[in-house]
């Protein structure tokens, strides 16, 4: 039973920092992306691949991972932020389906069959093999990228995408950048999404296209909304009740995602904003007036 609830809390900071990623995308730059999970599997997949081929040392495979998606979420935001709502959200949408295409279809990747034998993450000669290491591990990098993302949000950069988010032509009026803050803020996103997708392939040690599918778009995505778009802390719980709750609706398995949805579904009618959300929503699909 410990090392079932030490495998949930390890996934849950996970997605923590997954959802925390988004979270500036949505909830701060006010940018719809349906494909985020395309940079947390190129995250897994580079992160896999240098330790499996090159022996590279955790430490620089999570760097690399980093590195590696925020470089492709540059390329990827450069010609399309400047698209508006809808159209952005097709595009990303469309990247995570070239992505998801990409790992399945190439060698060097494993195809459908996916990456076994990932070395288990190490720092300084100490192994993370056992899960309470591993578990330290993954909370320190949670600490770490919440102390960064809240000392960004609280700045002056923070405020401006907090502007733009509510009214980019007043924000461009008001001398704010627009281009540069979202391109910036969707690049540092997608580097912490390949931050996670090194930590979980590092932990699982398998891999595999599944993984980083649509599915996890949208899970990551929901996470945001049930905990509040525009709240740190509502990432943090949304990712949290969304681990946790599937597996205390494994009894009802058959009832399962009926019940999960219908959660959802109240959730969005009687408190649109999320949980800790603050009032008016980014996705104006969901927007109401406050």
């Amino acid at each position: 039973m410990t090392a079932y609830v030490l495998h949930l809390a390890i996934l849950a900071g996970i997605y923590i920092i997954l959802t925390v990623s988004i979270n500036l995308i949505i909830g701060y730059a006010g940018q719809v992306s349906l494909g985020h999970a395309a940079f947390y599997g190129i995250g897994a997949y580079v992160s896999a691949l240098a330790a499996l081929h090159w022996q590279v040392p955790f430490p620089a495979a999570a760097l690399l991972a980093a590195l590696a998606a925020g470089l492709c979420g540059l390329a990827l935001g450069l010609p399309t932020l400047r698209l508006k709502e809808d159209y952005l959200a097709i595009v990303t949408l469309g990247f995570g389906v070239i992505v998801d295409l990409v790992f399945l279809n190439l060698d060097f990747t494993g195809g459908p069959d996916g990456l076994p034998g990932i070395p288990a993450a190490s720092l300084f000669g100490l192994s993370f093999r056992d899960p309470w290491r591993y578990l330290i591990l993954v909370t320190a990098c949670v600490l770490l990228v919440l102390a960064a993302t809240y000392r960004l949000v609280d700045s002056y950069h923070g405020r401006a995408l907090r502007a733009i988010r509510d009214h980019e032509v007043t924000a461009q009026v008001m001398g704010i950048n627009t281009p540069a803050y979202k391109i910036m803020i969707f690049t540092l996103a997608a580097a912490l999404a390949g931050l996670a997708g090194s930590l979980y392939a590092h932990y699982i040690t398998f891999i595999n296209p599944e993984t980083f599918g649509l599915h996890t778009s949208i899970l990551i995505l929901t996470m945001v909304v049930l905990g509040g778009m525009g709240s740190i802390a509502g990432s943090v719980l949304g990712a949290v009740i969304l681990t946790i709750l599937p597996e205390m609706l494994r009894q009802a398995h058959a009832y399962q995602d009926l019940i999960y949805g219908a959660l959802l579904m109240v959730l969005l009618i009687c408190r649109p904003e999320g949980l800790l959300g603050r009032g008016k929503l980014s996705l104006k699909f969901l927007q109401r007036e406050s």
